[in-house]
């Protein structure tokens, strides 16, 4: 029994949902989006909220039972509310600010800058004070998050003294260096 699947996705106000065949579009306050579910998945809309259902109980129509639902759900999220992912940039000179045509430009110990162009329906910010925290928000969680990954990827937080890139929740295990220095 799949407890997320079964789980009914309320829709908040002010948020429109379609559902043809299998084709899905969610419209929101901050924007719309369209998914195309898997064709063996039965969505139906009841009284303000989607129900997903699957056909059998064989393991693939289980994991897909799930993974519709949350996708739906992250759509209804994402249009109402929207998604951010936070970045915290660690070292000495290491900053990021936000250019005027909305590209991310980052010093981050490289001889030039790094320039990072957003994709469509994403956008950059870094906070007045504290260059050093930067926060990508949009509409689809997946874009939100691989974004996100792609700036991190570009300095990695290292072990020894913690500078590079890293998400603000995200604990980096540190090293002690040489050991035996000084003996």
């Amino acid at each position: 029994m799949s407890r997320i699947g079964n789980k009914p996705v309320t829709l908040p106000p002010k948020v429109d949902v379609t559902i043809n065949g299998q084709e899905i579009k969610v419209k929101g306050a901050k924007g719309e989006l369209t998914m195309s579910a898997h064709p063996e998945m039965i969505i139906e809309r009841q009284d303000g909220v989607i129900l997903v259902k699957r056909p059998t109980d064989e393991r693939r129509h289980r994991a897909l039972h799930g993974l519709t639902r949350a996708l739906i759900a992250n759509m209804v999220t994402g249009v109402s509310e929207g998604f951010q992912i936070s970045l915290l940039v660690e070292g000495v000179g290491y900053t990021g600010e936000v250019r005027p045509n909305k590209d991310l430009a980052m010093k981050l110990g490289f001889s030039h800058e790094v320039v990072v162009n957003p994709p469509p329906d994403i956008s950059f910010e870094v906070e007045g004070k504290n260059p050093t925290t930067i926060r990508i928000k949009g509409i689809d969680k997946q874009v939100v998050g691989q974004v996100a990954a792609n700036i991190r990827s570009l300095r990695p937080p290292e072990p020894y003294l913690g500078k590079g890139i890293r998400y603000s929740d995200e604990i980096i295990r540190r090293k002690e260096g040489k050991a035996g220095k000084g003996k």
